[in-house]
């Protein structure tokens, strides 16, 4: 366990930057988590950035979910059994992943970056619908996206927000506000089961995600208030950060080419 303190600080500031983009933008910010692990706090194994990452989100994830409970955002049901079946996804995914070299792991998560970035430059309609209430029908497309969204999470060692509100979207016919609430409880499963995984491998750090948990409550907390004054900003904001993302993975991208 990490016990130095410039490590542990700087584990505090990249946990508080992964929150308060989560906050301001709504998903994409935790695909930095790794990045920020390996390349700022300097943790060496990517297989513990990971670990340590997925913990991290899961632990930001149910800061989040709790205000959007509170406020009677969360569909409880649907969110239920995505994240269930979602958890066992992401047990299979992590498995897969931690059997591939740490370096060919990170170019696979560098592509995985890309994505995200790219999703992020769609635009978001918020389209009124009558929200959904789970029913027998509904319940295989549910079970089956969320299988599969928690592979990828799990694979990659991400929350999956931006996969996992798509894939709530188009298996139950929620809006996008109530889909991004919803998601938080699946982000948090995933990144709870893939940090377990990892850490029957030994590829977990408390004391760094201990401090990224800390990091994080400061920049949920930092975030809201920019969150309401962006207003017009956010689409411009959205941009801007997926550019960022999209420079990071072809730095990790770089990195583990040349350390293979």
């Amino acid at each position: 366990m990490t016990t130095d303190i410039i490590p542990l600080l700087l584990a505090v500031v990249s946990g508080g930057v992964v929150a308060l983009l989560l906050t301001l933008f709504g998903g994409g910010g935790s695909v930095l988590a790794v990045p920020l692990l390996l390349y700022v706090v300097g943790v060496a194994d990517p297989h513990i950035a990971i670990g340590v990452a997925a913990a991290g989100v899961a632990l930001n994830a149910l800061t989040a979910l709790a205000g959007h409970a509170r406020a009677g955002r969360v569909r409880w049901p649907c969110a239920t059994l995505f994240a269930t079946t979602g958890a066992a996804g992401a047990w299979i995914g992590s498995s897969l992943a931690k059997i591939i070299d740490g370096h060919q792991l990170l170019l696979i998560f560098a592509a995985a970056m890309a994505a995200v970035a790219i999703s992020m430059l769609r635009p978001g309609v918020a389209v009124v619908r009558p929200e959904p209430r789970l029913n027998w029908a509904m319940s295989p497309r549910v079970s089956v996206a969320g299988a599969g969204v928690g592979s990828a999470a799990g694979f990659f060692g991400i929350g999956g927000g931006f996969l996992i509100v798509p894939g709530l979207m188009a298996s139950t016919g929620m809006s996008l506000a109530t889909a991004q609430a919803t998601s938080l409880l699946s982000v948090a499963a995933f990144g709870a089961t893939t940090a377990g995984n990892y850490a029957l491998s030994g590829w977990i750090d408390p004391g760094l995600v201990a401090a990224m948990a800390v990091g994080g409550a400061v920049g949920t907390l930092a975030g809201l208030p920019l969150a309401r004054r962006l207003g017009a900003k956010a689409a411009l904001g959205r941009t801007l950060f997926a550019g960022l993302i999209l420079v990071v993975a072809v730095y990790v991208a770089f990195r583990s080419v040349v350390e293979l």
